[in-house]
């Protein structure tokens, strides 16, 4: 009898470590790369035994915080992103456009709303915070549609199943101090990890805390997390490498 007891408590403890890896992953819908690792992350959830927790921040504080440039200020980084943005839709298999005035979204208008939208979703209704944050996305860097606003907040809040009695609520919730609170949290959490832009993925193993910046890091962190990395695309059959 207690040989068993014992054996069951040995498994239960194998069981929790082989569960215990975790990964923070910090967003803003307002960039293209932590789109295309938002979805990698997505697709890899029933392929990793790891926890995935979505953390929306935002990208001008941690840029602020870290001393940063916004890329369509250079120049050359803002001609290269160009081109590079489609060339990594196509390869992540994600269809992102370019908008007609990036100055506009990241400069003028930013973040600051779909981010307390999203936020207030993780609140109130956190098992939407992944559609909506899909579909708010698809909005901006497909559609190229201004996210700021409640019309295009709304279709994107529909889009990931809320109902118009939750998006009321979710809507009220959005100028609330625990709302601001929840989005200037992680958004420190994020620079507290030494995050100076996104994405940003932290991935906790048991010992130090592991930053990974942006979209291309997924070989790295498969190594790093003891798993294993097939592609962007691990359901579809000979995905890219």
């Amino acid at each position: 009898m207690l040989a068993a007891l014992n054996l069951t408590r040995m498994l239960s403890t194998r069981s929790s470590a082989v569960t215990s890896k975790k990964i923070d992953f910090f967003y803003d819908v307002i960039s293209p790369y932590a789109w295309f690792a938002f979805e990698v992350l997505m697709r890899y959830k029933k392929h990793w035994n790891v926890e995935i927790q979505l953390k929306p921040v935002l990208l001008a504080a941690i840029g602020k915080a870290a001393g940063n440039t916004a890329p369509m200020l250079v120049p050359n980084k803002g001609r290269y992103i160009a081109k590079d943005l489609l060339r990594c839709g196509t390869y992540f298999n994600i269809p992102v456009k370019l908008v007609r005035d990036a100055h506009e979204l990241m400069l003028v208008k930013g973040s600051l709303v779909p981010n307390r939208f999203l936020t207030a979703i993780d609140l109130l209704y956190p098992d939407y915070l992944e559609a909506a944050s899909r579909a708010l996305w698809m909005e901006v860097w497909n559609k190229d549609e201004d996210i700021t606003t409640q019309e295009t907040l709304e279709r994107a809040g529909e889009v990931a199943g809320l109902t118009k009695d939750q998006l009321a609520h979710i809507q009220e919730h959005m100028t609330q101090e625990v709302t601001k609170n929840r989005l200037e949290t992680y958004t420190e959490e994020a620079v507290q990890y030494g995050a100076f832009g996104l994405p940003a993925i932290v991935a906790h193993t048991g010992g130090e805390p592991m930053l990974f910046f942006g979209s291309d890091r997924f070989p790295v962190l498969a190594q790093e997390i003891g798993e294993k990395w097939i592609g962007p695309e691990p359901d579809v059959p000979q995905t890219r490498l």
